[in-house]
């Protein structure tokens, strides 16, 4: 997000680019929320259920590689991961080629989780797309996707996005299942 031409203080776009800011604000912490209670039954919080959904679909990855793609965690997710290492969601294997290199994949209880997650992930998901027509879907998040250019957060939002990835550190490749 870049200010170069700022517009003058009595632009009417500046108290609606505000009211956009909030409403995203809004948007983001009912949704969190709602998330929360939803995933409250299955014992694990937003954060834990990122996590969980990733390596179900990308896994093995190593930490690095999920942090690249985890939004909820700004920096290294090692207590996030050590927390589901010791419920007996996620396992380390050491990497084939490599045996430095730790690569972190679900355990059978983890995916068992993770197909509950997805279910609670598809019920976000159906009531967004029952709010609006194809076409706002698009142009809400082309709106979005500008408004997250070159940061972080929207460097890993566009990751998840884009083809499957693969594992950068020892040449194993990433399932897609």
């Amino acid at each position: 997000m870049t200010t170069d031409a700022m517009p003058p203080m009595d632009d009417p776009r500046l108290t609606l680019a505000k009211e956009v800011r909030f409403l995203v604000l809004a948007a983001q912490r009912d949704g969190q929320r709602q998330l929360a209670k939803a995933l409250r039954p299955l014992g694990v919080t937003p954060a834990q259920a990122e996590a969980i959904t990733l390596l179900d679909q990308y896994a093995p990855l190593t930490l690095a590689e999920l942090g690249r793609y985890l939004i909820c965690e700004t920096g290294s997710p090692s207590r996030l991961v050590n927390s589901l290492i010791e419920r007996g969601l996620i396992e380390r294997e050491s990497g084939q080629i490599d045996r430095r290199v730790i690569h972190l994949s679900l355990t059978a209880q983890g995916r068992a989780l993770a197909a509950r997650i997805h279910d609670v992930d598809r019920g976000f998901d159906a009531v967004i797309a029952t709010m609006l027509d194809g076409a706002s879907l698009e142009a809400v998040a082309g709106m979005l996707r500008t408004v997250v250019a070159g940061v972080p957060s929207g460097a890993k939002v566009a990751r998840r996005f884009s083809p499957p990835i693969a594992s950068q550190c020892d040449g194993q490749a990433a399932s897609t299942r």
